[in-house]
């Protein structure tokens, strides 16, 4: 006869088929009878399970039962004076007398009749589905049922119930207890609550220590020295189980436990307290050993005396309860972290943001927790001498809102400008309150988000699209709560437009109000003062304007006063600023605002030294390489908006994921940004391309020659020097490379006559488009390729304009371009066309060298694809395959500031590049 296992997983399965097919079989008598078989029916139902009940005696009378002291005449119970307690099995209302089952079987199953039914031996175990062997023998449950077969019911008085109920309580094998509600005991089957009591008293003796051999002993003899007791560094403790009030220890056999006091007999669940102990390991408690024994389980898990390093103890027992321990240490109770509240407190030109912890009713107030942090602890002392585990993500949660804060006497205050940034930080926190005051501004904020259109103004000669009519509201929500702001829609939507009609209002309103004027200064790139010239002439003819530029500037400021709208560069208000600092202007207007994102930069110094009743930013991309460029801008607009330039580094440098949302979050109200796809749904279309250029013979050659020349120049380099002392060195070669991508006569002056793929790719390209009667921009980053260009267009007769930083004469050529159906063609270096240009004349684009920036990209291709446009625009983007403009391209979705740095030749953002990122680039 052969013998199988089965596991507790796929026993009942492996059975009931073997049932259903009439295979298991069962022999009541397999020697006297052995013919004689019973088929089994398997009994899906639920499983039986041996059962303890109490019952009252056939004799009806009664009796007064013991009682407790505490139990007052009214609730004196009254017994029978004779009860049994009787052993059966049941499920759910169903009862089995012992006699009835045919089969006990080791695994948990039993015959009743002709039935094979499932047997809980263990609760825990079948609930946890463990698997039984031949060696898994019900002992306990066996021994209980045989016993209760053999014997019958056990008598007994029913003044002796109480007695019997504790003894059971203390049995190792407690079987499930049925009792009646005459006796007034209730079975609970509670959860366990875990609890360590740790105190300093010595897990080893003080005497019992160790002597080592002093190496740097200088004697003829070794000396000796003592190495601290184990009881110096350890801390011991003790394992208890709480069961609502009764405290039971973890090493007691016990199943259970009997509260006489309240009648409650609970059961423990073992089961849910080994999983407990399993938490004790993963942080850094460890069993206690004594001598040649260990008192352990398997897999190293303390059963009930532990010990723990005293130099992590915080570390630990915050760690144990914050997976529901509770931790007494000393006598001092640990308390776990319940609500964390927090309240936000108005003055008169800051918010007062403080917190506090609740510790199960004794609460912790800032600087308690400011304090305990300060240390590196992970618990704070409360005011009844108990510790309050910190939650373990309060330092997390604290990061941003110190980092952004000035802390004053434990409390942190954030100026008025930081509203939108103080109600961003204090978003997710459930338990947060404001006053009325900090109410009524973040309501204010959020309706900025929603402006009111507002109609144009008297004075102004034209007509505001609806979009731009909801820019002037957001505007003057603006200037109503006296803040700055930046106005970021995409080229061509019309900014200019729509602060002039701004400061049309602003001067009808404050000539009818009374109110002193002052002139408005409009900061721009020197590319765009012509056109701010002409706009303003246009749609503001009223404004007094003033060109406050070049030689024929005046010495003297006093004359400003007698003008409305004052225009300058940047580069004249980094020689002027002594003067300009002193003056008090109504308005002071950026535009290209991304001119001062170099904190540190001159301009952006020159420009935060300015006074004004308000200030205002206009750009297109008001970020580029990164979140932290928003910090020169709005600091700017409003002083300390975003904490120190130091501080928002250091937190955007943390890597938490939520860190550049959370300041585009406290940026938003400030910023307004349409897109055209938003706004502009009678835009016509635009198709943008990349056209990769295989490099011929000649040039392959020429570039494989300088790539591998600069590849071994820089790995010898940065094997000796590293990568932080050869980015010059690097960035040179990946400029050589780019250029050499696009034509060999950028690399030698004299072979500007040699063959180049991207350039012979782009004259048919040109042929076409322009003998089809369209007008064509091509933009370049190297001006000595545009010249090269012009050569061969000159040798064409090809007619075009030419427009780059030296151009001065820069409107007379842009107008050429839009106005003369001959000139159809307008070359242009990104320096001098990246901003202000309008040329909706032109429906292609062409971009010789890739720029890393989308958005830099867009700003050429959105001088044709703008207002006033009514073709559609096709942008093509031309790369030397196989090139390291191939890779560039690579880059820009993976490593944006490192693209960045290829491109702009800015050393500093070169910071992040690494020497596997040399490797693929010159591979």
């Amino acid at each position: 006869m052969s013998r199988f296992l089965l596991s507790r997983q796929s026993a009942s399965q492996d059975l009931a088929m073997l049932c259903a097919e009439g295979r298991l079989v069962f022999q009541p008598e397999p020697r006297r009878s052995p013919e004689t078989v019973v088929p089994l029916v398997w009994d899906a139902g639920r499983p039986w399970e041996f059962a303890l009940m109490v019952e009252p005696g056939d004799d009806t009378g009664l009796e007064a039962c013991l009682e407790n002291d505490l139990l007052s005449k009214s609730e004196k119970r009254i017994c029978p004076k004779k009860a049994s307690l009787h052993g059966l099995l049941v499920r759910g209302s169903e009862r089995q007398s012992l006699q009835t089952p045919r089969l006990i079987l080791r695994a948990g199953f039993i015959v009743l009749n002709d039935h094979l039914c499932r047997l809980v031996i263990d609760a825990a175990a079948e609930e946890h589905q463990t698997e039984y062997s031949e060696s898994d023998e019900p002992a306990a449950i066996r021994g209980w049922m045989e016993q209760f077969d053999r014997r019958g019911p056990i008598e007994l008085s029913g003044s002796q119930i109480d007695g019997l109920i504790e003894q059971l309580a203390s049995l190792a094998d407690l079987p499930k207890l049925e009792l009646p509600g005459w006796t007034g005991w209730q079975v609970e089957s509670g959860k366990p609550q875990p609890k360590l009591v740790l105190d300093d008293s010595p897990n080893v003796k003080d005497d019992q220590q160790d002597e080592l051999i002093d190496p740097e002993a200088s004697l003829g003899r070794p000396k000796r020295k003592s190495r601290k007791s184990k009881s110096k560094v350890q801390l011991g403790g003790k394992i208890w189980f709480d069961y609502g009030g009764i405290q039971i220890a973890a090493d007691d056999p016990a199943g259970g436990a009997a509260d006489a006091a309240r009648r409650r007999l609970v059961r423990r669940n073992k089961i849910a307290e080994r999983i407990a102990l399993t938490a004790l390991p993963r942080f850094g408690f460890s069993p206690v050993r004594t001598g040649q024994t260990s008192v352990i389980e398997e897999n190293d898990i303390p059963t009930h005396h532990v010990e723990v390093p005293r130099s992590r103890l915080d570390a630990s027992v915050s760690q144990l309860a914050s997976v529901g321990w509770a931790v007494e240490v000393s006598g001092r109770r640990y308390r776990p972290a319940g609500n964390v509240a927090w309240n936000v407190n108005s003055g008169i030109d800051w918010f007062e943001l403080s917190g506090s912890i609740d510790f199960g009713g004794v609460t912790a107030d800032m600087p308690e927790l400011l304090s305990a942090l300060a240390r590196g602890d992970r618990a704070v002392d409360l005011e009844d001498g108990s510790r309050g585990i910190l939650p373990a993500d309060f330092a997390t949660q604290l990061e941003p809102l110190l980092a952004l804060a000035q802390q004053k006497d434990g409390r942190l205050r954030y100026g008025r400008m930081q509203a939108a940034l103080l109600d961003a930080l204090i978003a997710g926190m459930p338990q947060s309150r404001v006053d009325d005051a900090f109410s009524v501004i973040r309501d204010e904020l959020a309706a900025g988000g929603r402006p009111e259109p507002e109609n144009e103004p008297d004075g102004f000669q034209g007509s505001l699209r609806h979009y731009q009519k909801e820019g002037l509201g957001w505007l003057s929500f603006l200037e109503r709560l006296g803040l700055g702001g930046c106005l970021a829609d995409d080229m061509g939507l019309g900014k200019t437009i729509q602060v002039l009609a701004l400061l049309v209002r602003r001067r009808r309103v404050l000539q009818e109000s009374g109110i002193a004027m002052r002139p408005s200064l409009v900061i721009v790139p020197k590319s765009l003062i012509f056109n701010w010239m002409e706009e303003a002439k246009r749609f503001a003819p009223e404004l007094r304007l003033l060109n406050y530029t070049g030689q024929e500037r005046t010495d003297s400021t006093e004359t400003l006063d007698q003008f409305d709208l004052v225009l300058t560069t940047y580069g004249t208000l980094r020689r002027d600023i002594n003067q300009h600092r002193k003056i008090d202007f109504d308005y002071v207007i950026l535009d290209e605002a991304q001119s001062i994102k170099n904190a540190t930069s001159q301009a952006a110094k020159a420009c935060r030294l300015l006074g004004a009743r308000q200030r205002l930013a206009l750009t297109g991309t008001p970020v580029e390489n990164h979140i932290g460029e928003l910090w020169s801008i709005f600091e700017f607009l409003n002083p300390g908006q975003l904490g120190t330039a130091g501080r928002l580094k250091k937190f955007l440098a943390g890597g938490r994921g939520n860190g550049s949302e959370l300041v585009a979050r406290a940026v938003r109200p400030y910023l307004l940004r349409r897109t055209k796809t938003e706004v502009l749904s009678d835009l016509p279309q635009k198709t943008e391309q990349t056209l990769f250029c295989e490099l011929g013979d000649q040039q392959r050659k020429a570039y494989d020659d300088l790539r591998q020349h600069y590849r071994n120049e820089l790995t010898t380099r940065i094997g000796q020097q590293g990568i932080g002392r050869s980015r010059i060195a690097v960035l040179e070669a990946l400029l050589r490379l780019r250029q050499a991508a696009c034509h060999p006569g950028l690399i030698d002056a004299a072979r500007i006559d040699d063959p180049s793929t991207k350039l012979d790719t782009l004259l048919e390209q040109l042929d076409e488009v322009l003998d089809e009667g369209h007008k064509v921009l091509v933009f370049s980053q190297f001006t000595s390729f545009l010249a090269i260009l012009r050569r061969k267009l000159d040798a064409k007769g090809r007619t075009y304009e030419y427009l780059d930083g030296k151009t001065t004469d820069r409107q007379s050529r842009v107008e050429r371009f839009q106005e003369d159906p001959e000139c159809r063609l307008f070359l242009v270096s990104l320096k001098a066309g990246g901003q202000g240009l309008n040329l909706t004349a032109a429906d292609y684009v062409y971009i010789l060298d890739p720029w890393w920036n989308p958005a830099v990209e867009a700003q050429a291709i959105d001088r044709a694809h703008r207002i006033g446009q009514t073709r559609p625009v096709f942008a093509y983007r031309l790369i030397a395959q196989n090139t390291v403009e191939e890779k560039i391209l690579a880059l820009q979705d993976q490593k944006r500031e490192l693209a960045a740095s290829i491109i702009s030749a800015d050393t500093g953002i070169l910071s992040g590049l690494t020497t596997e990122d040399v490797e693929m680039l010159l591979s």
